[in-house]
Formats: C-alpha cells, sequence, structure tokens
C-alpha cells in the first residue's frame, strides 16, 4: 500500500471540523494518543460566521476551528494536513492511506468528512452560495430578516422552507422552478403570507457578490436580497468505503448519509463517525457534541480492550 510511518496513534480522525477536532479532544484529555488527519476545506468557510453556538455566536469559521487545533495541540493531540484517500485494516487496527503516499495507522478510526452540497445548476447561484445564496434559516435567515426572499423549488423541501422564512419576512416568495406547490399546500402557503410565482428561473442576477435578483425564462425580473434553495447534502468518504461502509439515502430525501448508531458506531467493528457524515442536518454545535460522544465511546472500547488483554484467559 503506501509508505508506511511508525505512528502507533490509538486514535486517527480523519476530519478536522468541529466533530472531528471535538472528538480528538476528548479523546487527548484522556491521555490517548490522537491525530487529526485535514484536507483543510471546512464546510462552513465561506459563511460569515458561526450561528447558534453557545458563547461564541457570530465568530469566524475558520478562527473557531483554529482555536480548536490549538486546544487539541494543549493536550497533546497531533494535526496533520492532508487528504485521506483510502483505508485498510491491519492486525493492530487500521491504515490510513494519505493523497501524499504515506500513511498513517491508529487502533481505532473516527471520521468526521462532513459533506458535500450538491446546488442547482442555474446560473450566478454558485458563486452566491452562502452569502446571498442559503438554504437553512437557523444558519442564515436572521441575516435576511425583513427582505425580499425567494425560495428555488427543486424538490419537496421548498414549501417547508418558504414557511418557515416567513417568520423572518412578509416579503418571501415561493419560486416554482421545477416543482410547483401541491394544491393541498396552497392555502398553507398563503396563510404564511408566501407568494408563488410560477416559471423556471433562468439565472441569478447583479454585480458578483451582490444579488440584484432573478430572471425567469420568459424574461421576467423579480428583485430580491437573497435566493434560499435545498441542496442535494452528500456524504461521501473514500475511507468508508474502503473499509465497507456505504452511503445510504437520507430518511428525509435530501441525500445520502453514512449509518451510525447515537455514539457514533457503525457495523464495522473500530470505525466510528460524528457530525455531518452521519448526520446531515448537525449544525456546528451539534456536530461538534457528537464528536465527544464518539471520542468518549472510542476510550471506554480501548479500555476494555486493553483490560481484556491482561485479565486471563
Amino acid at each position: 500500500m503506501a509508505a508506511q510511518q511508525d505512528d502507533g496513534y490509538d486514535v486517527v480522525v480523519v476530519g478536522g471540523g468541529a466533530a472531528g477536532l471535538s472528538g480528538a479532544i476528548a479523546l487527548a484529555r484522556s491521555r490517548r494518543r490522537v491525530l487529526v488527519v485535514d484536507a483543510g476545506a471546512p464546510r462552513n468557510a465561506p459563511a460569515d460566521g458561526v450561528h447558534n453556538l453557545l458563547g461564541r455566536e457570530g465568530g469566524s469559521p475558520l478562527e473557531l476551528l483554529a482555536q480548536g487545533r490549538a486546544d487539541l495541540e494543549t493536550y497533546g493531540g497531533e494535526v496533520r494536513r492532508g487528504r485521506a484517500v483510502g483505508a485498510r485494516r491491519t492486525p493492530a487496527g487500521f491504515e490510513v492511506e494519505l493523497e501524499d503516499g504515506t500513511a498513517v495507522t491508529g487502533r481505532r478510526l473516527l471520521v468526521t468528512t462532513g459533506l458535500v452540497d450538491e446546488l442547482p445548476d442555474v446560473p450566478g447561484l454558485a458563486e452566491r452560495w452562502v452569502q446571498q445564496v442559503l438554504h437553512c434559516p437557523f444558519c442564515h435567515g436572521w441575516e435576511v430578516r425583513d427582505q425580499r426572499i425567494g425560495v428555488l423549488a427543486t424538490g419537496p423541501m421548498a414549501v417547508h422552507q418558504a414557511v418557515m422564512f416567513s417568520r423572518l419576512s412578509d416579503r418571501v416568495v415561493l419560486l416554482a422552478h421545477e416543482v410547483p406547490p401541491a394544491e393541498a399546500d396552497l392555502p398553507r402557503l398563503a396563510a404564511a403570507g408566501v407568494t408563488v410565482v410560477t416559471g423556471r428561473v433562468r439565472a441569478l442576477e447583479g454585480e458578483p457578490g451582490r444579488l440584484s435578483g432573478v430572471r425567469l425564462e420568459d424574461g421576467t425580473q423579480l428583485s430580491l436580497d437573497a435566493v434560499v434553495v435545498a441542496p442535494r447534502m452528500v456524504a461521501r468518504s473514500a475511507v468508508l468505503d474502503a473499509v465497507g461502509l456505504d452511503p445510504v439515502a437520507h430518511p428525509t430525501g435530501m441525500g445520502e448519509h453514512y449509518p451510525a448508531d447515537p455514539t457514533g458506531r457503525t457495523s464495522v467493528e473500530g470505525v466510528f463517525l460524528a457530525g455531518n457524515v452521519a448526520d446531515l442536518t448537525a449544525q456546528v454545535g451539534a456536530s461538534g457534541a457528537a464528536g465527544t460522544t464518539a471520542g468518549a465511546m472510542i476510550h471506554a472500547e480501548l479500555i476494555e480492550a486493553e483490560l481484556a488483554a491482561l485479565l486471563p484467559a
């Protein structure tokens, strides 16, 4: 496989976001030798701030992670910049192959690689993602309160999103782009004060970094300050695929994730998950909590393995 390095970590954490760093800190504080392998591309990097995180409201996502890495190193944990591209089981645990051709080994794996947002294919949308193009009222709704908000209907979540955003602004329109609302939903939308606009959206318009509105296929222009979309959220991991785990469709229809129990344990012995790779809707706080839980369970599992090795057969 890859050129082996003599690491001998108790746990290799793949992914250095809130979930991975939280799990690693829990392990390091329990005197476990832990390595975090981080590709350095957090999902929330474009966001202006982290929200709904007690004590850190509005703080920079990148500064939060930098502080997390510093916290981990305080307890002797290590962070290595790199991308994990595969893994295999060994007699002692797992070997994780990195993109640079080297490998690291650990007795257990904690995978926290998050997800990828697959955005609707509408010109002008991707470059405004997490700025004027949003998806979550809890993450970004306050920042667009009382503004002109258009909800791009590409799936069954659109009506739900329109109703949720109607609590933040009385100027919400549902853009029936691909999926017109069901007849049964029209009274709910009307009661919420949401207007339905028919016709496909041809493009988002405005100067770079700004949004003036959308243009429909018939040439109609609609002035908007923000557009809400429902991206398809897809968790994929070369490491998890390599050890025999397969992503499954999320029950909400929002995308794909890897299943794990509430402690992060998977069907593959020794492999744990935390954060968006397992829970597509987890925000930073929930991801961090899941990482801490998984780290604690891994530590407890390692203790039992160590005791079993010391006791008479």
